[in-house]
This record gives C-alpha cells, sequence and structure tokens, in this order.
C-alpha cells in the first residue's frame, strides 16, 4: 500500500484521534490538526514517540499551508454542550474552516472527506433518514449554529467539487460513542455512564421514548476509511451509523444493568428543538462501501464503561 500524508483537522477529538491512531496503523503519515478547543493532548499523547506523527495546534478558521495527500475534516464542537457554548466560534469553524480545508485540497489536490453530521436533518418527519431527505431544521434555534453550519459546510464542499474540481467525500455521522469522549460532553451515553458510575440520577430529557441510533467508533472508522478509498465518482452524501435504533429510555436501563448501578432516573423538559428520532438509512453504504455497523450496543456499551471507570480511578 502506498503511504500517504493525511491531515487530521480535530484530530485531538474523541473521533479524530482514534482516526489518527488507525491510520499510523496503516502506514500512514498523519498530520494532526486541532485548536484545543474540545480536543485534548491526553487523547493523543500516547501517539506522540511514533515519527510517523506530527501535531499542529491551529485553528482552522485560519488558513492552513501544508503539503498532503488526503484530509479528513473533522474539526468542530459536536456536543450540544460544546456547540452552544460559543456559537459563532461553532458555525466559523463549519463554514471559515470547510473554505479553508477545501482551498487547501484544491491547492494540493487532495482528496478530501467532510465529516457531516445526521444533525442536517434537523427533527425529521421521515424514518429512517435516507440520503435524499433534505431535512427539517430550524434555522433560527440554539442548534441552528451547528445544524446550519454543517448544511452549509455541505453545500461548500458540492460547489467546490462542481467549479474547481476538488475531489470530495461526504460522510453524515450518526451518534457514535466510545472510549475518550468527554466524560461531560452532554451527549447521552457519556452522561448516563458517568451518572451511573458516580451514583448519580440518570437525567433524560423528554419522556424517554425519543429514540437514537448508536454506533462504535470502530464501526465509524471502518466506514470512514472505506469512504475515502472509494473512487473519485463516489461523492456521497452517505450515511455512517447504526441501523438499530434505542428508545434513550432502553439505553438507560441497559446503562444501569452493566454498570450494576444503584441509581434511580429523572425526567426533565425536553430541550429545545431536540429530535424526537434519529435512524439511518444505511442501504447506500452497504452498496457503495460494503459497510454496515456490526458491533452490538451491550458490547461497545462495555467497552466505554470500562475507559470511564479507569478516568475515575485517576
Amino acid at each position: 500500500m502506498k503511504r500517504k500524508r493525511v491531515l487530521v483537522t480535530g484530530g485531538a477529538g474523541f473521533i479524530g484521534s482514534h482516526l489518527c491512531e488507525r491510520l499510523l496503523g496503516m502506514g500512514h503519515d498523519v498530520l494532526c490538526v486541532d485548536s484545543y478547543f474540545t480536543g485534548s493532548r491526553d487523547n493523543i499523547s500516547h501517539l506522540f514517540d511514533n515519527y510517523r506523527f506530527e501535531v499542529i495546534r491551529h485553528d482552522i478558521t485560519k488558513e492552513l499551508f501544508v503539503e498532503v495527500d488526503e484530509i479528513y475534516n473533522l474539526a468542530c464542537p459536536a456536543s450540544p454542550v460544546h456547540y452552544q457554548y460559543n456559537p459563532i466560534k461553532t458555525i466559523k469553524t463549519s463554514v471559515m474552516g470547510s473554505i479553508h480545508v477545501l482551498g487547501l485540497a484544491k491547492r494540493v489536490k487532495a482528496k478530501v472527506l467532510q465529516a457531516s453530521t445526521s444533525e442536517v436533518y434537523g427533527d425529521p418527519h421521515s424514518s429512517p433518514q435516507h440520503e435524499s431527505y433534505w431535512g427539517n431544521v430550524n434555522p433560527i434555534g440554539i442548534r441552528s449554529c451547528y445544524d446550519e453550519g454543517k448544511r452549509c459546510a455541505e453545500t461548500l464542499f458540492m460547489d467546490y467539487h462542481r467549479q474547481n474540481q476538488v475531489r470530495i467525500k461526504i460522510a453524515r455521522i450518526f451518534n457514535t460513542y466510545g472510549p475518550r469522549m468527554q466524560p461531560d460532553d452532554g451527549r447521552v451515553a457519556s452522561n448516563f455512564i458517568m451518572q451511573a458510575l458516580r451514583d448519580e440520577d440518570l437525567t433524560i430529557y423528554g419522556d424517554g421514548t425519543q429514540t437514537r441510533s448508536f454506533q462504535y467508533i470502530d464501526d465509524l472508522l471502518d466506514g470512514l476509511s472505506a469512504l475515502m478509498d472509494t473512487g473519485d465518482e463516489i461523492i456521497g452524501p452517505v450515511n455512517l451509523g447504526n441501523k438499530n435504533e434505542f428508545t434513550i429510555n432502553e439505553l438507560a436501563q441497559m446503562v444501569l444493568e452493566l454498570t450494576g448501578s444503584g441509581s434511580r432516573i429523572t425526567y426533565l423538559p425536553l430541550p429545545e428543538n431536540d429530535p424526537v428520532q434519529r435512524k439511518p438509512d444505511t442501504a447506500y453504504a452497504r452498496e457503495l462501501l460494503d459497510w454496515e455497523a456490526a458491533i452490538p450496543l451491550r458490547e461497545g456499551l462495555q467497552k466505554t464503561i470500562s475507559y470511564f471507570e479507569t478516568l475515575l480511578r485517576g
């Protein structure tokens, strides 16, 4: 296999750090770029001794000049707690960051993959969500900085491809969990695990009947690399997620069972514009990539719980 020089923006984040590790294992040279707004050096410190791994502290809302063969654009806060903390920064990262990444790809003729999100579908009127569905998104709500930022990023990727022949890939990532999630990032899997391990009440927003589809990080990495390795005629968007749907109540009960926690469940009001149903149609990924999320939720949660237990022990 030809060794490539691969840039990962947001490479010190949850998904980015795992991707850097995977790419190094495949024999590539990896350049990790991160502003550490939500990423952490702890996520990548075990890679520092690898001579094929480089790190640049940089905010992609500013231009970046490097020589690479491929780019994975993962830079953007992804949890409500973080992207709502500074919504203007969030949308600048998606929009200006995409412009700079695409400009770089155009200059050096690199292939570039955009880590988009299931949030582009908003609170969907149809389920499962197929890539042809245009979504139901509030453009002026508290989640809009993330939802609309990612939608605009997809537009920019398509326009750079049509106007400048930039080689692009668009992945729409559904709920992903696993080790290196931040314990306080506000996402439901990490919230429940940390609350259970601390014997705190598990907080469910709404009545818990809303659904999500949870994929373990290893499945996502397989999908991202498979999409990047397709020919230039494959652009996407492609849904990458687990087709198995769970209610939030079911997730909470599973976490309590696996942790052995005596925590109770409490219910709070549903946040503004929080989607009621989220389930990917993954037929396109199966057809194009021969890919499907395979790791059962129970197995992935056990691995994630073990990580958080180690974290709490210090």
